[in-house]
């Protein structure tokens, strides 16, 4: 009796353990594809910038060293945001004091990676002494989709108070990854 029973649970193991697997690939094709969509509209938004800049420039000869510089820039962008999954969506500046020495700008980004949605909002402070600027972050503001789960709020308040956007976005890119892995294993057991 013990042995059937050891044998149906061992079965029901083989099972979920393929279906994992097939899930596993799955994810990784969509994966691919949602990298394929992005890039496809990282290109129309540079093809859009390149035809607004050169409206702008007309009857201007620009450099062909300055070009090429943008086509590396260009793909040094697409290769990051394959990289990372961090995908910004919308950035703004505005100047919010500005003397000799010190400039203070307000920065709003927007983005998303993989499939948590994000919001900042910072104050950069900038300094400048005779030889060197220094900056600093102050006023941080993150807002994201998945405020609820305790680990991703826990990770944002940590961030708001040190201010350190690259800390921000070093662990956003892992932290989304397996947010989505666990939301498609939720969904799958419901």
């Amino acid at each position: 009796m013990d042995n059937s029973i050891c044998q149906v649970y061992e079965d029901e193991i083989q099972s979920l353990e393929e279906e994992i697997k097939l899930l596993a690939e799955k994810y990784e094709d969509n994966q691919q594809e949602a990298t394929f969509f992005s890039d496809k509209e990282m290109l129309m938004s540079i093809k859009s910038f390149q035809r607004e800049f050169q409206e702008v420039s007309k009857g201007r000869e620009f450099p062909s060293g300055l070009k090429a510089q943008l086509e590396s820039l260009e793909t040094d962008l697409s290769f990051l945001m394959k990289f990372t999954g961090i995908q910004f969506a919308s950035h703004s500046r505005k100047t919010v004091e500005k003397t000799r020495n010190r400039t203070v700008q307000k920065h709003r980004l927007s983005g998303n990676c993989h499939s948590l949605s994000f919001q900042l909002e910072f104050q950069l402070l900038e300094m400048q002494n005779k030889k060197n600027v220094s900056a600093v972050i102050t006023d941080l503001s993150i807002i994201m989709e998945s405020g609820e789960d305790l680990d991703v709020s826990k990770f944002v308040s940590s961030t708001e108070e040190h201010g350190n956007l690259l800390t921000f976005f070093r662990n956003l890119s892992s932290c989304a990854e397996w947010y989505e892995h666990r939301r498609c294993t939720f969904l799958h057991f419901k």
